[in-house]
Formats: C-alpha cells, structure tokens, sequence
C-alpha cells in the first residue's frame, strides 16, 4: 500500500518499482500522458443513493489545474456519460475545454469540445432484464432491502441497505449471473452492487482504446472497486508494450484486491483530488 500526501503540494511515493518509473515518466513528460479516472468512489464520495452523488468540491479545480499540462484527462465510468458530467459539475469549466468521459465502460462518450454525447444503439437484452428484475427479486426472496437503478444501457441492484449487504450481494451473484446470461448480458460486480449490462466493453478495452488514440506515453489510473481492474489489467498490458503506467487505488477496506495491486493507495477521494492537485503543482 501506498504512503499519503503530507502536504497539498506533497507528492507520495508508489511503492512499486513500476509506479515509481511511470510516476516519474509522468513528471518528465506530462504532455505525453492521459490522466484517466473512475468516478463514483474515486471523484465522488460513496453515498447510499446514487442520485445524490456527487464529485468531492476540490475535484475539479484540481483537474482543472492539471488537465492542460498533460495531453488528456479522462473520466472512464459505468455511469451514463451524461449523468457523470451532471453529477461531476464538469461542462463548461475553464481548464477542462478538452475533458472527455467515457460512459457505460466505454459504449457512451461524451466530449467537452463538443458538448455532446455519442453511443450506440441499446441492447435489447438490458430492456427485457428491466421489464423482468422486480418480479424475479421478489420470487427469490431477495426483494427486501435490494433496489434497482436504472442506469439507460444497464441495470443495477445494489444490496448496500440490507440488513447484511455482503450476504445480500453474495447471494445475488449466481441467480442475477443466470438472468444476466439469459438475455445475453453479464454482472458487472461492485462495492454491494451488480450491474447487468451488455458484454464487450469494460473499463479496460476503454481506457486501452483512448491510450492508443491519443498516441499517450505514459499513462495514470485511479479506480476504486472491482469494476476497475480491467482498467488495472490494461495498464499492466500497456506497461509490457513499454509504456509506463501508475496504479492508484481510491482507498477503501471493501476491496482489498485492488489496493494490493495498486502502486499507490491514497485515502478515497480527498486523496485523488490531493494527488492531481500535487501533480499539478509539480507539472506546472
């Protein structure tokens, strides 16, 4: 695990060989390097309602200060696009002109430059699972204390206000997996949710793809929960391409994996924001 920040201006050190070589390569060449982060969990606070959430105050100034120094920011998410820049306060920023979110792990983009969004057409399998999850949580018994959000090209249920979330979460994996397969969708497990959605695109393809359009050499990622470490395997696949990479783990006991993966663990979004913050006080 990674040391924190002393001070605001305070870089911490990776703790990895790896992310202290691509830490450095980010320090060298920033306008070489994409800066690419989850949202909820990583910009935003965890909240149990997911409506409400929304990105730490410092977040975008602190990507406002560093986003012109480096060749991309972008924000990679299971969220709708839309809903991420909404929630996140991020059209309209001076600084972020060129900030770009990749919404629904990729299928939907959504450009500053333009404003606007672009996606392709809807699977028809995540319709039939909404039309279909009510009755299904209820026949298993597992309608007490889940609900369902309503995410446009997926469908979550989160067990986060169950008597024991994890049990809840648990219990769910197997039955939502057989729904999810039989309308030609997969689970996308995170922090006491399950996402259905449509299969071949998760953070990992997406970031790989916006690290190869941008011609990047270097490469920042911050992620917070299990739907993060394709976007974790991919930085491993481009750092065996030669093309250095740093690992941050938003803090968090819920998913220990992804901390013991990361080269640098910070405390949760105040700790991303004071990490982009720092590095824009040393870029700059």
């Amino acid at each position: 695990m990674g040391s924190h920040p002393e001070s605001k201006d305070s870089l911490p050190t990776p703790v990895t060989p790896a992310g202290r070589d691509a830490l450095e390569a980010i320090l060298a060449h920033p306008a070489r390097t994409v800066v690419a982060l989850d949202f909820d969990g990583t910009l935003a606070p965890i909240v149990p309602d997911p409506d409400r959430a929304r990105a730490h105050p410092d977040a975008v100034p602190a990507l406002a200060a560093l986003a012109p120094q480096v060749a991309s920011v972008a924000v990679v998410t299971g969220r709708p696009a839309g809903v991420a820049v909404r929630h996140g306060g991020f059209a309209g920023v001076p600084g972020l002109e060129h900030l770009v979110v990749l919404g629904h792990y990729g299928a939907e983009r959504w450009d500053a430059v333009s404003g606007t969004v672009t996606a392709p057409a809807p699977h028809p399998g995540v319709a039939a699972v909404r039309a279909e999850l009510p009755g299904f949580l209820d026949r298993i018994g597992a309608w007490q204390g889940t609900w369902i959000e309503e995410k446009g090209r997926a469908v979550a249920v989160h067990t986060r206000r169950a008597d024991d979330p994890q049990a809840a979460f648990e219990a769910l994996r197997e039955p939502l997996g057989e729904l999810a397969s039989r309308h030609g969708l997969i689970v996308e497990p995170g922090r006491m949710v399950l996402e259905l959605r449509p299969p071949g695109m998760d953070k990992g393809v997406a970031l790989s793809e916006y690290v190869r359009e941008t011609g990047a050499e270097a490469v920042l990622y911050a992620g917070d929960d299990l739907g993060d470490l394709p976007a974790f395997a991919a930085v491993d696949k481009l750092r065996s391409d030669g093309i250095p990479g740093l690992l941050v783990c938003s803090g968090s006991s819920e998913v220990a994996e992804l901390a013991e993966r990361a080269d640098l663990v910070v405390d949760g979004p105040a700790g991303v924001v004071r990490l982009l913050a720092a590095l824009a006080a040393r870029i700059g």
